[in-house]
């Protein structure tokens, strides 16, 4: 099996980031919802413009899988302000992690993931935490399995449909206890 490389996207890669999440996100999605909806949500959710910003928000970052050139997944990473829902300020969410389906069961997600967390435990985050809609049973026992739990759920629009979200965390280290 080739080699998987992480490499953090840059301003300059909005293009491939713009072709990757429409590709992944419709390639998860599409059977599940109404075309209506989804081609409203990529059309808002994966515009040049809203992508060019977020590459440049400090407190958002995007890292691509490659195998050899061919970008294969993606992460999507928030903090601070930049979190869809504003969690602990120290927290990192894992907005987005998606793979094209040619690559499902090549352990790209697990590497993607494995980097979210690594980067929150050098930025000493409590916590990753993230949002997966409660009809992906797939992915919700990918995150169980590594090691994240249930702690509430927000709504999620895909286009006109309002949908529900398990929010769910893993937590990287205990939070400090105040000596009295």
């Amino acid at each position: 099996m080739e080699e998987v490389k992480i490499e953090k996207a840059s301003a300059a890669d909005a293009d491939v980031l713009q072709q990757i999440g429409r590709q992944t996100f419709t390639e998860t999605f599409a059977a599940s919802n109404d075309a209506g909806n989804l081609r409203e949500y990529l059309e808002e959710a994966f515009s040049r413009e809203k992508l060019t910003a977020e590459l440049g928000n400090p407190d958002s970052c995007f890292y691509f899988a490659l195998i050899g050139d061919k970008v294969v997944g993606y992460l999507k990473l928030n903090t601070g302000i930049a979190q869809t829902e504003r969690q602990d300020e120290e927290a990192v969410e894992i907005e987005r992690i998606y793979v094209l389906t040619d690559y499902h069961g090549r352990k790209v997600g697990q590497l993607l993931l494995n980097q979210a967390v690594r980067l929150a435990i050098g930025r000493q985050s409590p916590y990753v935490w993230l949002g997966v809609w409660e009809k992906n049973p797939r992915a919700i026992r990918f995150y169980q399995k590594n090691g994240f739990v249930a702690f509430d759920k927000h709504i999620f629009r895909l286009g006109a449909e309002v949908q529900t979200d398990i929010m769910m965390k893993k937590v990287l280290q205990e939070p400090k206890k105040l000596s009295v």
